[in-house]
């Protein structure tokens, strides 16, 4: 089997590029104390609305919008339920991701009449790649970064933005103050219902981004469980780096390329498919559980730590 490396590498970027975005929405609620499993199915919501918006419109940028408008009021309405609705919130984001799973093969189908795929029945629209001047033209490094979506720079941008929204801003204080004790921050005069919702609403943009990106700049059309467990994946990325916006992004990076595996044996391997798109999900499964032996160890070693100090 012969491997182009370069191009493997781009693949890998374009994989992880929602990954990305999944990782960082959930790391938001995640701040907050909130352990938001719905991602999945805000992504789902968000690609559809990308390409619909853009089809009925005629315009790229108003399927763009749409997808981060979807993602923002389904952030909301998750928020509602578990906030002002007192629901449980891990029920509630499965409730969720099972609804979005079928109400948009529903809507697709009043739409277009298929219960598969748009691309025969919406116009495509795609974001437009990136050329980036001089860089295209060196060897290896050209083909790799230059020609990439403008979403992957929007997502790598995204990384530095939420580390510094939660580092460095009121905002970021208070998100994380209500996280780790919302009995406390709620006495000090922090509305942790006001900060429960405006997690949800900043989730939702970044999972309207991932959306946006699957079914207009990946591909250029939607089909059904399009999100096809990205969210999940996102979230255990998130989980992996402890909540850390640029580990987030290097672990999604990592499933990323575990993709980016998966698309090549199938195109050069007589491996069968379903092995095959096992594999970022096993990755998934390997690098959680190396996380949390890590974790335990740490845990071991400061306790006997604590031990050694008080005799």
């Amino acid at each position: 089997m012969s491997i182009d490396w370069v191009e493997f590498l781009a693949e890998a970027i374009r994989m992880a590029t929602p990954l990305i975005f999944a990782a960082l929405a959930a790391l938001i609620t995640r701040q907050a104390g909130m352990f938001n499993m719905g991602v999945e199915g805000m992504i789902l919501c968000s690609a559809l609305a990308a390409v619909a918006f853009a089809h009925y419109s005629g315009n790229m940028w108003v399927g763009l919008l749409g997808a981060v408008l979807v993602g923002l009021v389904t952030g909301l309405i998750i928020a509602f339920a578990n906030l002002s609705g007192k629901t449980e919130l891990y029920l509630t984001c499965i409730a969720f991701n099972l609804a979005a799973s079928g109400g948009t093969v529903f809507i697709m189908y009043v739409l277009t009449g298929e219960k598969s795929t748009t691309s025969g029945a919406f116009r495509s629209y795609q974001i437009p790649n990136i050329e980036i001047p001089f860089i295209k033209d060196i060897p290896v490094i050209g083909r790799i970064i230059s020609g990439q979506s403008l979403l992957t720079w929007v997502a790598v941008l995204s990384i530095f933005l939420v580390w510094l929204l939660l580092k460095r801003t009121r905002l970021g204080l208070r998100i994380r103050a209500v996280g780790e004790n919302p009995h406390a921050a709620e006495s000090v005069g922090i509305s942790v219902k006001k900060i429960g919702y405006t997690s949800f609403a900043i989730c939702g943009l970044m999972a309207g981004l991932s959306g946006a990106y699957l079914s207009m700049s990946y591909v250029t059309f939607f089909m059904k469980n399009m999100a096809n467990g990205r969210g999940y994946i996102g979230l255990s990325a998130q989980n992996m780096a402890g909540g850390e916006p640029v580990g987030s992004a290097l672990a999604s990076l990592l499933f990323g390329f575990s993709q980016a595996l998966t698309t090549t044996m199938k195109n050069q391997t007589n491996f069968p498919t379903e092995f095959l798109e096992m594999i970022p999900y096993a990755a998934t499964i390997i690098a959680l559980g190396v996380t949390g032996l890590i974790a335990i160890q740490r845990i071991k070693k400061t306790e006997s730590a604590k031990a050694a100090g008080k005799e």
